[in-house]
This record gives C-alpha cells, structure tokens and sequence, in this order.
C-alpha cells in the first residue's frame, strides 16, 4: 500500500492580491519544472496543509497550493464579502496566468472537487487531467444528507451535539439556524457555534475514529473560517445551478480523470460518485472498501498517490 511523498518545504510562498479585498496565500513545491498540479481543498473554507504537498512525487510535479479566499493563510481571515464560487474559479485562473501555466492537473477533494470540476468546465482546454476525491456535487440533496436527514441517523451522538446550540422550533432549517448564530453578534455563541458546525462534519469525516482529524477541525481558527465560508456558500446553494455539475460534463467528457471515493463516506455519499462516472466516459471510478470521506484514511492516501505517479507518468513533460 503507497503512502504519502515524504515531507517538503515549498521553493516560494507569498500572497497574491485577487482584487481590493482578499490575498490568497500562494505556494509553489517539488520541481520548478515539473508537470503542474493544482491542489484544490476542500470545504469551502478548510484551508491546506503541509501534508497536502505530500500526494505528489516531488521530483516529477509543480506542485501548487492557495488557500482559497478567507481561509487558511489568506487574508481577511473568515471574510465573506466578495467570496462566492465564481471567483474562487477567477482566481484559480489568475494563478495559472501569474505563474505562466498553459495546461496543468487538478487534484481536489471534497468541496475541491467540486470546485475543480466546475474550473474544467469553465476553462477545458487548460486541464490535462482531475484527480478527484469524496466528490462532492453540491445539490440540495447532498446538503439534506449532511443537514437535514441522513448522515444523522448513522452519527445519533454526533448529530445530539449538533443540534445542541439550535432551539426546537429552528431545527427545521439548520443552515438558517447556524447562520443566524455564526454571524450574530455575540462573540461566545459564534465560537460556540463554529466549533459544533466544524465538529459534527469532522466526526463524521472517517470510518474509524481519527483524533487528530477531529483535533485539527476544532481548532479555533479552522472552526471559524470552515463554518462561516460553509454555512455561506451552502446558503447561497454553492452560488451553482440545481444539478449545474452533471449537466455540464458534456465539456469534460473527453478529459480523463480518477474518481476516488470510500465507500463508507458519510460526508458525501458514493452515490455522488457513481452520479459523476456516470457522466464522464473518460475517467476511472475507484471505490475504497474501508475508508469513509477523508484524505488521511490509508486506502484513499494509496489510491491518490498511486493515481498522482499514473499522471506522472502519462503527462510528464
């Protein structure tokens, strides 16, 4: 079974100004030139890590990371003002122009997915491939899974915990209900609540109890931004169409692509998956018997990695 590239340090780091309001931090790792792939987190509003640099043989790949717009190191931290997909997808285009990239690979998870599919049918020809993980097709029932009925029934103790800082009578409508309370003005219950939203989707994110995955999405930092951006964006619907994904891989039919999903994904169920593969003739459905939604879980790291050398090898310059 393959595990992560051993850590790295990135070759450039900075801040790049996508309009009058927000920086996004900016990285650059492996090999200057190398083929080029676009890391693409998950969330909206998790941020990356340094082990997000580690799915990539760093002798063969660019490796390209940004923490998208009030997350992670980009500034202002936690903002919403001017932070809708549209242009998170405007500036994962400005990055490829700053740093003069024709055609590159995008590798996104979760919420990346997501946003890495909608990239590719917006701007086709400058992907070379996706490498795609717990994929995420941000329709009304996918968040009526996770927030309304679905997920609740696997995780009754974690979802209990959830509901804790909602009244009854707003339980209804809990994206309404956490929102009223992330952007209220008590200080004490917007922490309260960015730490329950952050908690219940960590507990939920792997088929085996992880304790440091749960320790990192109660961090008071992460909580915030993840909650906050999440709560906004699925609010808004993502700021998509009902079913926009699907109906646009007639764009991307012909661009090969790897779908990885664990079956036990709880987060985003497989049926996203199949949805997805259903639609894309090019791309090679991988099911992991023994892993829910996260990256760190062993059959999904050894399935990204040895999708990540497949590219290498087919795509090297």
């Amino acid at each position: 079974m393959r595990t992560l590239y051993p850590a790295i340090k990135p070759y450039t780091a900075r801040h790049l100004q996508v309009d009058d309001r927000h920086e996004i931090y900016l990285e650059e790792c492996g090999s200057e030139d190398g083929l080029p792939v676009l890391f693409v987190h998950g969330g909206p509003g998790a941020g990356c890590s340094e082990r997000d640099r580690c799915f990539f043989d760093p002798q063969k790949y660019r490796i390209i990371l940004f923490d998208q717009r009030g997350c992670g190191r980009s500034r202002p931290h936690a903002e919403l003002a001017q932070n809708s997909t549209d242009l998170l997808l405007d500036d994962i285009e400005q990055i490829r122009t700053t740093l003069g990239i024709d055609r590159w690979l995008l590798f996104g998870g979760s919420w990346g997915s997501t946003l890495a599919l909608l990239y590719a049918q917006t701007h086709p020809r400058h992907v070379l491939g996706l490498i795609l993980r717990g994929i995420f097709l941000a329709r009304q029932q996918d968040l009526d899974w996770l927030y309304k009925e679905g997920a609740s029934r696997i995780f009754p103790d974690h979802w209990a915990e959830f509901l804790a800082p909602v009244p009854e009578p707003e339980r209804d409508d809990l994206i309404e209900a956490y929102y009223q309370r992330l952007f209220g003005e008590d200080e004490l219950a917007r922490m309260n609540a960015a730490k329950h939203w952050s908690l219940w989707e960590g507990n939920a994110a792997t088929l085996r109890p992880n304790h440091e995955l749960v320790d990192d999405f109660s961090d008071p930092h992460m909580a915030l931004s993840l909650s906050r951006i999440e709560c906004h964006y699925f609010r808004h619907k993502s700021f998509i169409n009902p079913n926009q994904i699907i109906d646009n891989m007639a764009r991307i039919a012909a661009i090969p692509g790897v779908i990885i999903h664990g079956r036990y994904d709880m987060i985003c169920p497989l049926e996203n998956a199949q949805t997805l593969a259903d639609h894309w003739p090019a791309a090679d459905m991988q099911i992991i018997r023994d892993a829910g939604h996260a990256a760190c879980e062993p059959g999904i790291i050894d399935a990204l990695v040895k999708a990540s050398d497949h590219f290498a090898r087919r795509l090297a310059p």
